[in-house]
């Protein structure tokens, strides 16, 4: 080996231990605690926008794409999925009764997965051409569904994360009843 290649290594060496310690840095628990907030941040904005976009079309728009799928009371599951959208995508934001939200809207993305998106396959991208330099693009599958519901299940399981009402809640109901539980480094459950 040359002397350029035995320092080309080395320097690997030592950038490698520089990213797997700052990697370790991340795992800790004063971090960690953290990992909940983009995930309510995404699924948050994305049911309301999802919410907004049925609302601003009209609910008689969604109303007509639901009754000609055949979906019973067009017009009230129109606004129920509506109202879960965007009453459970700002609640999802804010980190606020998780537990109660977060069904409604599992039973959306699961109907909206079985009766839309199932017949396109899994990827949310399907590539159908390039006109004009944009790219045209067919039916989502039901990927992004997916998606949705594990961030809600790893939600559910690890906590809103520590700037979330439930957290405060939850917080202010310990203190009150004297049930405070201490976990690790002096934080409280």
């Amino acid at each position: 080996m040359n002397q350029r290649t035995q320092s080309l290594e080395q320097g690997g060496g030592s950038r490698l231990a520089f990213l797997s310690s700052r990697l370790a840095s991340l795992a800790r628990p004063s971090v960690a605690v953290w990992a909940p907030v983009p995930l309510r941040l995404i699924v948050g904005y994305g049911f309301m926008e999802h919410g907004f976009a049925k609302l601003s079309r009209g609910p008689e728009a969604f109303a007509a794409i639901l009754h000609t799928m055949g979906v019973p009371a067009p017009h009230l599951m129109a606004w129920l999925t509506i109202l879960t959208e965007l009453i459970g995508g700002f609640a999802v934001l804010l980190g606020a009764f998780l537990p109660l939200v977060a069904l409604p809207m599992a039973a959306v993305l699961v109907v909206a997965m079985l009766t839309v998106h199932l017949p396109y396959g899994f990827s949310s991208i399907k590539l159908l051409s390039v006109m004009s330099g944009r790219a045209q693009f067919g039916p989502p599958g039901y990927e992004l569904d997916l998606i949705y519901l594990a961030c809600l299940a790893a939600l559910l399981l690890g906590g809103s994360g520590p700037i979330a009402i439930d957290h405060y809640l939850r917080k202010k109901y310990l203190e009150r009843t004297g049930c405070g539980i201490k976990l690790h480094d002096g934080v409280h459950g």
